[in-house]
């Protein structure tokens, strides 16, 4: 019997209030994926909500992770019971999202086969990378600061929790959005994961201060001894000056993978207009914030360093509105999308 086409109706207000502006990004896309890649991001965000409830021991959040992954995979039906989760959650919204877990995985198994393959493949990886991540920083703490030994543990961090949404996002947009184009596939997959990879970057190196107040360095410790400095420095806002040569080096990571992302964007078949915007969007204001990162002290606590609601209005606006003009288009980055460097 042929699957029923997938609906996230009565899941939307959910999704708008755990997602914020990734939401819009989501209700852009065509409605040929617009709900797979809503249903991935829903478990996705419960498996990350499961994660990060701190109150809970590491050794319990392993243990409902596990449970959620072996359901999500299919090599489990068991009932899942996260009560005792839902109740230490701050926000109401993630407190609900844990509640609808077995609606979300009802609708998991309604996919169609290949969707279906995907979004368990996406997850697969991202639930590696939030166990790691629980182990790596177990007893992490301001005053037992943890860190990533190197570089490559930052690189397959980034690709287990972001670089391979971005390869799920080209499989799953190539099967169903624009199965016929005339694409290099291998490039447009690479590319697709630094995209990803770079909106996770972006993410660290702005939220280095809170990470640190709780316990969590992902700079790598090889690079900080390269610079004389070590974890505990980071806590004190006088130390940027001694960082800042570093951490721009890993702003210039950050940009070059966004590079690739706007190139994946304009890469992709220009009446792909939902796709290309949905992509834009987040390149977008990632380069703004490296902006502001790159003139900022970031490791001053007291200040949060995003851009505006207004430039995220401006941004999608805008995009909007120059789609139908190439030229004016490409001129909303200044990254260029001919010259990639790895």
């Amino acid at each position: 019997m042929e699957n029923k086409p997938l609906t996230l109706d009565p899941l939307w207000p959910l999704l708008r209030d755990v997602s914020r502006s990734f939401y819009w990004t989501l209700r852009v896309l065509p409605k040929t994926v617009r709900s797979q890649i809503g249903l991935a991001y829903l478990l996705a965000r419960a498996t990350d909500t499961i994660a990060d409830t701190g109150i809970v021991p590491v050794a319990g959040r392993l243990s409902a992770l596990r449970a959620l992954r072996e359901r999500i995979q299919g090599r489990s039906r068991a009932g899942l019971d996260f009560g005792s989760l839902t109740q230490h959650q701050a926000s109401a919204a993630e407190g609900l999202l844990l509640t609808k877990t077995e609606t979300l995985l009802a609708l998991l198994e309604a996919l169609p086969d290949l969707d279906r393959q995907l979004v368990r493949a996406v997850l697969e990886t991202i639930v590696s990378g939030q166990n790691l991540d629980l182990e790596r920083f177990d007893g992490a703490s301001a005053a037992n600061l943890k860190t990533l030994p190197t570089d490559a543990d930052l690189d397959d961090y980034t690709y287990r929790v972001a670089g391979c949404v971005g390869e799920f996002w080209t499989k799953i947009c190539r099967a169903h959005v624009f199965p016929n184009a005339s694409l290099d596939d291998a490039l447009l997959l690479d590319q697709g994961i630094r995209f990803g990879k770079g909106l996770q970057l972006v993410n660290i190196l702005r939220d280095l201060p809170s990470d640190l107040r709780q316990g969590r360095c992902y700079l790598p410790l090889a690079d900080l001894a390269a610079a004389g400095l070590s974890p505990a420095d980071l806590l004190k806002p006088e130390t940027m000056n001694r960082l800042r040569p570093g951490y721009d080096r890993w702003l210039d990571r950050a940009e070059g993978h966004l590079r690739a992302g706007w190139a994946y964007t304009n890469s992709l078949p220009r009446n792909c207009r939902r796709v290309r915007l949905a992509c834009a969007w987040p390149v977008l204001i990632g380069q703004r914030t490296l902006k502001l990162l790159r003139n900022e002290n970031v490791l001053d606590a007291s200040r949060r360093i995003k851009i505006t609601r207004a430039e995220v209005r401006s941004i999608f606006i805008s995009t909007i509105l120059l789609y139908p003009f190439p030229a004016r288009w490409q001129a909303l980055s200044d990254l260029g999308s001919n010259e990639v460097s790895p």
